[in-house]
């Protein structure tokens, strides 16, 4: 057995393969909705295809772009990128018409005016978020438009071009638009009550596998709790959009997605069936089916739209069963309960959940940044963007090489406000370029000498349209390089309306976009680089003391009582755990000139999340425990002082880790000893202090002392 284990050693991949492949498992794995969506991005880029080619409208490709940016992963967001693509591409092909009108005679001042309106849509894209889109949309088209007008003198050749390109974009936009109306629509209100039916279906299966040894396994971690309450939030707040509620029914909307929450996390701290088989009497078991029951009442409830914002729970007062957990489900089922009966959410009382929801309506963004005209970093960007575009620009002229005109384009595309924003894009669009271009040099040597009709021209581009498809409708790290791969293979073999003969154009691209990625990175790195180290020490910051509320909040319901505790804080915690994750992943690629810098903050950065995550959920299980001797009238002085002190520490760490320079101590253990003064879950309690001490101990020390970093790194 050892031999065969030490052959099993010897044959193991190497680390950075092994990673690449967790990765790829990772990004490219099925979730709800997925093949929804790339179902209707096939479907539509099908039906352009066959109008395209039938009645040769030209700039294909771009109509292929076109229809996978409009189809999102719901209507609302669906219509809000058609409609900020129709306004941008108008305003772009306006401005361009106008630049040749004026300018077409004059190559220097063309190229000042288009420079100007460049500048002026960056700065716009960074400032005005919400029409980023729109802005983005100028700024390309516009720039981009430069290079025609060096290749040729007829004008009305140029305007009509312009116009061709107004015409692909925006009918492909309008088909778009009716496909994902019509044709498998992807409501957001249906999308949450589908989240919260597979959420409540896996704190079902783990009720069920706490009584029957023979109920298959259910594992719910703290990735899947992160996930679970961030995704129920974006449809909640996508679902709001899409439809104007009431004040009551947004309330009670709110209040079932709170409950929904609770549920799931609760069901993540059951015990096993196997570790305490022993423990469970009759009485257990039947408040375990009849949770179960309440369960699927709700489930059945929030699949029908009459019943789901009306629902009552059975009304008895919840008998304390000894499983905090499932005492905790039958709290928030009564809450839910409450607040549906009186059409209105179960906030709480205290001030410290009135000062939550005051920092909920303070975070909905405003339609312009505050600091619009005053911020530097917006016209750093800008000149940043320009700088670079106009360095290929006059690269691109002077070797008087065509074929290399992505590499405009590529300053563009990955010109995001942060460095590892940009790498990853960089490394995405390099990465999709290079696989389209593969497919298409395959397709080009063994299947399109095969093609008679257009009926062969969709098979063999449906499957690497689905491919894109597939890729692009996934997170936010990899979608790009599915949009890119589609593109690349059309520009390739679907631009012109005859078969493709000149392979060096497939080359060619290739190179614009690696000179354009390499320009963009080195100017981006030179001129005013912005990281987000520093960003990325205040979020965690805000992740601790969001932790920090919630203890202090569920240390006072010790004595007002459990309710006062049914608040969305729990959500927004998590939700603001998985933000700070998508930071730390844009940091983690940030090129830095230090050796090891940006490794270091990493793993610090990783410690502390994981922690975080570890410290939440022993929280909330200490919470659920205590809550049962204070419902069963017990001092719980000691529980909620070691609360307070939990929450102390959190944010005295938390203060540290956001000063300037950073000076984060490993908080100091805290004496559980306080405990003991309720001998009925004095154990428990103990066990589960301890997890939180842990949790807390395993925060690591961070300074900007590189040789005490160093030090907390190799002993890691």
């Amino acid at each position: 057995m050892s031999g065969l284990d030490g052959v099993g050693r010897r044959l193991a991949w190497p680390r950075p393969l092994g990673q690449l492949a967790a990765f790829l498992r990772s990004e490219l794995g099925g979730f709800p909705g997925r093949a929804n969506v790339t179902m209707r991005s096939v479907l539509g880029c099908a039906i352009v295809i066959v109008v395209s080619m039938t009645l040769q409208v030209p700039e294909l490709a771009l109509s292929l772009i076109a229809v996978f940016f409009v189809t999102q992963s719901n209507i609302v967001l669906t219509r809000v990128v058609a409609l900020s693509i129709v306004i941008g591409t108008t305003c772009a092909i306006a401005c361009i018409i106008g630049i040749y009108k004026l300018t077409f005679d004059y190559p220097l001042l063309r190229i000042i005016i288009a420079s100007a309106i460049f500048f002026c849509s960056a700065y716009l894209m960074r400032a005005v978020a919400k029409l980023g889109l729109v802005f983005f949309l100028v700024s390309l088209i516009v720039i981009y438009a430069q290079t025609f007008a060096d290749l040729t003198d007829n004008a009305e050749a140029l305007v009509r071009d312009c116009l061709w390109v107004w015409v692909a974009v925006n009918y492909s936009v309008v088909l778009s638009l009716i496909i994902n109306t019509l044709f498998l629509p992807a409501e957001p209100e249906r999308q949450l009550r589908a989240a919260m039916q597979r959420q409540l279906a896996t704190a079902h299966a783990r009720l069920a596998a706490v009584i029957d040894s023979d109920a298959p396994a259910v594992r719910i971690g703290s990735l899947d709790l992160e996930r679970g309450a961030l995704a129920l939030q974006k449809l909640l707040r996508f679902s709001t959009m899409r439809h104007h509620y009431s004040p009551e029914d947004e309330a009670a909307r709110l209040a079932c997605v709170t409950v929904v929450s609770r549920i799931f996390e609760a069901a993540a701290v059951l015990p096993d069936h196997d570790a305490h088989a022993v423990t469970h009497g009759a009485g257990q078991i039947n408040a375990i089916r009849a949770v179960q029951d309440e369960l699927v009442s709700l489930d059945h409830a929030i699949g029908e739209d009459a019943q789901w914002l009306h629902w009552s729970a059975l009304r008895q007062v919840p008998v304390s069963t000894s499983i905090p957990a499932l005492d905790a489900m039958q709290r928030a089922l009564i809450a839910f309960s409450d607040a549906t009966r009186n059409a209105v959410a179960p906030t709480p009382p205290d001030d410290a959940a009135a000062a939550g929801a005051t920092a909920k309506a303070a975070e909905k963004p405003a339609p312009l940044e505050p600091d619009i005209f005053a911020n530097p970093r917006y016209a750093r960007f800008s000149l940043r963007t320009l700088f670079s575009v106009l360095i290929c620009y006059v690269f691109y002229n002077a070797v008087n090489w065509p074929g290399i005109h992505t590499i405009m384009l590529t300053c563009l595309v990955v010109a995001l406000p942060n460095l590892g924003a940009s790498s990853r894009q960089g490394v995405l669009r390099i990465s999709g370029a290079l696989i389209g271009s593969a497919l298409a040099l395959f397709m080009v040597a063994f299947v399109i000498p095969q093609l008679e009709s257009v009926t062969g021209l969709l098979l063999m581009s449906l499957p690497v349209i689905t491919l894109g498809a597939w890729v692009s409708a996934g997170s936010e790290r990899s979608s790009y390089a599915g949009i890119q791969i589609m593109f690349t293979f059309a520009l390739a073999l679907l631009e012109s309306f005859s078969p493709p003969s000149d392979l060096t154009e497939i080359r060619d691209r290739i190179v614009g976009i690696l000179l354009g990625v390499g320009v963009a990175t080195f100017i981006q790195m030179s001129l005013w680089p912005e990281g987000e180290a520093d960003t990325l020490r205040a979020q965690l910051a805000s992740v601790l003391r969001r932790i920090a509320a919630l203890v202090r909040l569920e240390a006072n319901a010790m004595f007002t009582g459990p309710r006062a505790t049914d608040s969305p804080e729990v959500v927004a915690t998590w939700a603001t755990i998985a933000d700070c994750e998508m930071v730390l992943a844009r940091v983690a690629l940030e090129p830095d000139w230090r050796e090891g810098e940006t490794a270091r903050i990493t793993l610090l950065s990783q410690t502390v999340l994981a922690q975080s995550r570890a410290m939440l959920i022993a929280i909330e299980a200490f919470h659920h425990e205590a809550m049962i001797g204070a419902l069963a009238g017990a001092s719980m002085e000691g529980a909620a002082k070691f609360q307070s002190d939990v929450a102390d520490a959190l944010e005295r760490y938390g203060s540290q880790l956001a000063a300037e320079p950073p000076a984060a101590m490993t908080p100091a253990p805290i004496d559980p000893s306080a405990l003991r003064v309720t001998p009925a879950s004095a154990s428990a309690l103990e066990r589960l202090a301890q997890q939180i001490d842990a949790a807390l101990a395993g925060l690591p020390r961070w300074s900007a002392d590189e040789r005490a970093s160093g030090e907390f790194a190799s002993a890691g």
